[in-house]
């Protein structure tokens, strides 16, 4: 399969081209405010079927559902008045809700769960194709499973080329993590992915607890956003000897380290988050063979996000290779990719 890529700069025609693919029920990738997203019509199981096998998720993971408009919620879930409250002020907006399903919902989207997760998206270029489309898009991020999520349709080319239709190419992401995630139980929050809506922002509205339900929902196995490269925090030390070794950095001048990438040097979180994946990515492309993470100071706002998705990147790598001070393989083992 040859993949194309249209510029959302090209007028409508990539809304009837987006469109037309996913009609037929084929996927196609498109922008968000979070991350690149990869869309299909989310009431098709055939075309959902094949956001998994494009990405090699398992089908215990379910995936988002991003509505065209709040008139599709009452047909495929239930929701209280907190869920109403919170609908009026983040959407459109990154804040995912996980509610109970109606049977419209295939089985296959929700991991056969009795909950499904939606959210309308910010991002202009999404909101034309789901409403042209007048049907919601399930989508998670336009990456293979495990890996860093894609903030640049460039970023999409490389983990997908070849599997897919169609990239639309709408720019960098504007908060370039993925939405916060929560369900609600008792007229009390359950967070279960931090995101760009903060903890704090969400306790105007109900206090939050950390979710510890076995429910699984979009995005929240342990190990996830990994790079190619072995990736660990940094304890502060000069990097095992012989190793090109490369730093993503908050504060570390990083003397010792092949190559050095900040995530914000004004250490805005805001930005910092914005330039994470996109950080990670270049370190991978560097060609070092071990990248270290400096740890962010513990504060509020996006520190959480931030560090739930270096956290889970470095427990990708755990378990592939060694502890600290250990030489690492220069490769990650096959991830069973297909030509």
């Amino acid at each position: 399969m040859k993949t194309h890529v249209v510029s959302a700069e090209t007028g409508g025609k990539y809304i009837e081209e987006a469109v037309r693919w996913l009609v037929e029920g084929e996927i196609v990738a498109l922008p968000t405010e979070t991350v690149y997203g990869l869309a299909a019509d989310a009431l098709n199981p055939v075309a959902c079927a094949r956001i998994f096998e494009a990405k090699e998720r398992p089908l215990y993971d379910p995936l988002i559902v991003h509505l065209p408009t709040t008139d599709w919620l009452a047909s495929l879930c239930t929701f209280p008045l907190l869920a109403q409250r919170l609908i009026e002020t983040f959407w459109p907006g990154p804040l995912t809700l996980v509610l109970p399903r109606t049977p419209m919902v295939p089985d296959i989207v929700t991991a056969g769960q009795d909950t499904v997760a939606v959210r309308i998206s910010a991002h202009p270029v999404f909101q034309k194709v789901v409403q042209r489309l007048e049907r919601p898009l399930a989508a998670p991020s336009a990456n293979r499973f495990g890996r860093i999520s894609p903030t640049r349709a460039v970023h999409v080319l490389s983990e997908l080329n070849g599997r897919i239709p169609l990239v639309v190419d709408g720019g960098p992401c504007l908060h370039g993590i993925e939405s916060t995630i929560v369900s609600l139980r008792d007229g009390h929050l359950f967070l279960h992915r931090n995101g760009p809506i903060t903890r704090e922002e969400l306790e105007a509205f109900s206090p939050v607890q950390d979710s510890s339900e076995t429910r699984i929902v979009p995005g929240s196995l342990g190990s996830h956003y990994a790079p190619k490269t072995p990736c660990q925090f940094w304890d502060g030390t000069p990097p095992p000897s012989g190793i090109r070794a490369g730093l993503l950095a908050w504060r570390a001048s990083g003397e010792d380290f092949a190559v050095v990438v900040y995530l914000s040097r004004r250490r805005d979180l805001r930005e910092a988050a914005a330039r994470l994946y996109a950080s990670l990515r270049r370190l991978d492309e560097y060609g070092v063979e071990l990248i270290l993470v400096e740890r962010l100071p513990k504060q509020g706002g996006l520190w959480a996000a931030i560090m739930e998705r270096l956290t889970k990147a470095t427990l990708a790598s755990r378990k592939c290779f060694f502890s600290y001070g250990q030489t690492p393989p220069l490769k990650y083992p096959s991830s069973g990719r297909r030509s």
